[in-house]
Formats: structure tokens, C-alpha cells, sequence
């Protein structure tokens, strides 16, 4: 059964990737991501992301049906800014659509998407997304020209990257905390709902959680990490008790 949401607490979407990454290494159809989102929604879970990459190194088309049709929790897809994943978010139509930059040669997503650059590019997905009923959200920096950006191209989200957060050290941490802070506070004065996410664990996710105008933190690698010694339902299980704690 899917968790019932509790509109004033800060909502946990987890992404299942990695997963399919385990599964992929191997080839066969195990660990399943279907099942583990069964897993994130009994363990408190609010949301399941997965991101639909070129080149489906790790969620595959497939995957897309039967992790919808395997919980009730709201879908976020995580998608570069191309014609095939607009067509495949329009056919799939998920609760939500965060657009992401996508490099080949990268591991992971680095970096916020210069919403600000590919103004023209991204106006006319985020434009199709909103009609077809997407929720959109853009990956970007927590940096002023990123905000307006959003506002200009009307999506009504913004996830704002952790990553320089997370690998902060000293006086820089702080740093990195009051940018982030302020960017949220920016976003949610002009009516964007800020979220948050990128190498955020159990040891460093309590300052980004604190900031009350975060709506929402997506946690990906570390869980699924942590999941290969205590268990995935344990894993998001704490995070979500470490969430709480602080709001």
C-alpha cells in the first residue's frame, strides 16, 4: 500500500536507478526496481524518481510501466532536455518531469541545468510538458539567474543541486548551506516550490532538511548504497526518521 502522504511534513523522493544498475551489471531481471519501489513506499517513502537516460544504463523503457503500475507513489522522471524523452514523458505521463543536463561520459548528473543558456531550447518542453498535465521541475545550481530563469520559463518546481553541499569542507559547508537556504527562500517567494537533492546522506541531509521552504529531498545512490548493508526499507526507513528530526 502507498504511503499516505502528510502534506506538512518535507516529502522524500527516492530514486530507484541504481538498482537497475545492479540488475543491468548482471543482465537478467534482478534486483527488480519495481520491487524496490514497493519496498520505498511501505518504508515511508512520498515519491520514486528515475532517470530515463540516452544511452539506459540503468532504467529501461520498460521499466517505466511496470514501476508506475507496481506503487501508488507519484513518478518523477528525470529527463534531458531531448525530443525522444519528450515523447516518451507525454506517452508515459508521469506526475512530474524534472529536466536534468545529461552528458554521455558523465557518471552521474553534474551540475545544475543552465536554465538560464538554453532559455529557447527548454521554453517549448516545458511548455508541452505543463499541457499534458507534467509537473515540471528544472536541476538547477541554487544561484539567482537560475530562479529567474525558472520563473521566466513558468515551471513551477526547481530542484536545486547539493552536490557542491555535500562536498564542502570547513568554513565552506556553511557556505554552501546559506546559498542553498537562500535560493529556496527566493524560489518560494515567487511561487516556485523548492526542492532539493544530490549526494545528500545520512550524515550531511539535516541542514539541507532544516530549511523550511524545502518541499521535498530526492536521495538516489546513497540509499540504494546503504540498502546493500541494512536493507532498502531500513535504509529509507532512517532517512526519513533523520528528515523528521529536523522539521
Amino acid at each position: 500500500m502507498a504511503n499516505v502522504h502528510n502534506p506538512g511534513r518535507l516529502r522524500l523522493g527516492v530514486n530507484i536507478d541504481h538498482v537497475a544498475t545492479i540488475r543491468n551489471a548482471r543482465g537478467g531481471e534482478h534486483p527488480d526496481p519495481a520491487r524496490a519501489a514497493q519496498i520505498v513506499a511501505l518504508a515511508g517513502g512520498d515519491g520514486i524518481t528515475v532517470h530515463l537516460r540516452e544511452d539506459r544504463r540503468h532504467i529501461r523503457d520498460d521499466d517505466l510501466i511496470r514501476v508506475a503500475d507496481a506503487t501508488g507513489l507519484p513518478i518523477n522522471l528525470e529527463m534531458a532536455a531531448t525530443d525522444e524523452m519528450l515523447a516518451i514523458a507525454l506517452r508515459h505521463k508521469p506526475h512530474a518531469a524534472c529536466i536534468v543536463p545529461e552528458r554521455r561520459e558523465e557518471r552521474t548528473t553534474e551540475g545544475g541545468l543552465d536554465a538560464a543558456g538554453q532559455h529557447n531550447r527548454l521554453a517549448p518542453i516545458v511548455a508541452r510538458l505543463t499541457d499534458a498535465g507534467i509537473r515540471v521541475s528544472l536541476f538547477i545550481a541554487p544561484e539567482p539567474h537560475q530562479i529567474e530563469a525558472a520563473m521566466r520559463l513558468g515551471a513551477p518546481v526547481v530542484e536545486l543541486h547539493t552536490g557542491e553541499y555535500a562536498h564542502a569542507h570547513g568554513e565552506q559547508i556553511a557556505i554552501e548551506i546559506r546559498r542553498i537556504a537562500d535560493m529556496a527562500a527566493l524560489a518560494a517567494k515567487n511561487g516556485i516550490e523548492p526542492h532539493a537533492g544530490h549526494g545528500l546522506t545520512f550524515e550531511n541531509v539535516q541542514p539541507i532538511a532544516a530549511i523550511p521552504q524545502l518541499a521535498e529531498l530526492n536521495i538516489g545512490h546513497y540509499l540504494i548504497g546503504e540498502a546493500i548493508f541494512i536493507g532498502l526499507e531500513a535504509s529509507v526507513k532512517k532517512m526519513r526518521l533523520l528528515m523528521d528530526e529536523v522539521r
